[in-house]
């Protein structure tokens, strides 16, 4: 059972609406109250047994979804035939940044990213590019350009920072001693551009999806800011990196936040993830009555 919100549910269902049915409408077996209390929560998220799927024209538009890494109205795959990448690009995404998070915070006495290398060639790399082109496969845009992206971010990212692989640092050094960290800090002021772009894709999602792209894109702002403005030793300013990796590490936590939400539904969790969608956003305008199933106004 995929766990998005691809209904228009009621989340009221009766308390006798309690039997599990097959395509046919037989009767397999009574859902246990565990059961029942889980697919309601579910429900009023827009999933699971008891919620209602309006089928009355055919093509009905899903509301934003973190989980199906989706920030607008979409037509739900028919006949997918492979799994929801969306959770499996997240999931890499948020590993490798809050690695990288602490070591930014300086966690433990941390400070060379040596370690994670391995995660961004490895994970964040190769696994999170491979859910973006899946991405492609299915149909999303948003995620195919998003997640492919950020693998490619962190795949550049390794590619750098490999220490005696690749010797990018050591050479910009031995040309000036500020080369590098210029360098660096314009990089990362670039993909604070891009992420800016995906966030303007947000502003009408769901608060978390929306929380995960700002926190990442103040991220990529203040670790710029720190290697562009550095200290009077010519080293990148340490309060602002330490700034930067706590928004690194907020990103991650929200990024598995999505990407449970993705995953957990009625069939193997006990509670379901809420995702709360902005009062402007096209869902909560559908729920007041003031846009249609197709997210156009009312007459």
């Amino acid at each position: 059972m995929a766990a998005h919100p691809n209904t228009d549910f009621t989340g009221n269902a009766p308390d006798s609406y309690n039997k599990e049915t097959n395509g046919s409408g037989a009767i397999n077996r009574e859902m246990t109250h565990e059961e029942h209390q889980t697919a309601k929560a579910a429900a009023r998220f827009g999933y699971g047994p008891l919620a209602h799927v309006n089928t009355a024209s055919g093509e009905q538009r899903l509301p934003a979804f973190g989980g199906e890494f989706q920030p607008g109205l979409y037509r739900q795959v028919k006949d997918r035939g492979i799994a929801n990448p969306a959770p499996l690009g997240l999931c890499a995404f948020a590993l490798t940044t809050f690695v990288l998070g602490l070591i930014n915070m300086g966690t433990r006495g941390l400070s060379a990213p040596n370690l994670v290398v391995g995660l961004a060639f490895g994970y964040g790399g190769l696994v999170q590019l491979l859910a973006g082109m899946w991405e492609m496969a299915v149909g999303n845009t948003f995620g195919a350009t998003a997640l492919s992206s950020y693998g490619g971010f962190w795949l550049s990212f390794a590619v750098i920072l490999t220490p005696g692989g690749f010797d990018i640092q050591a050479q910009l050094m031995a040309a000036s001693p500020n080369a590098f960290a210029d360098e660096f800090g314009l990089y990362l002021m670039g993909w604070f551009i891009f992420t800016t772009l995906l966030l303007f894709c947000t502003l009408r999602s769901t608060v978390a999806f929306f929380s995960l792209f700002f926190s990442l894109d103040m991220a990529f702002m203040l670790l710029g800011i720190g290697y562009l403005h550095r200290d009077a030793m010519g080293a990148p300013n340490p309060p602002i990196l330490k700034a930067g990796g706590f928004f690194a590490l907020l990103a991650a936590f929200l990024a598995w936040y999505n990407a449970l939400a993705g995953i957990a539904d009625d069939s193997n969790s006990f509670f379901i993830v809420p995702v709360a969608h902005f009062p402007w956003s096209v869902k909560a305008m559908q729920e007041k009555g003031k846009l249609d199933a197709e997210g156009n106004k009312m007459a």
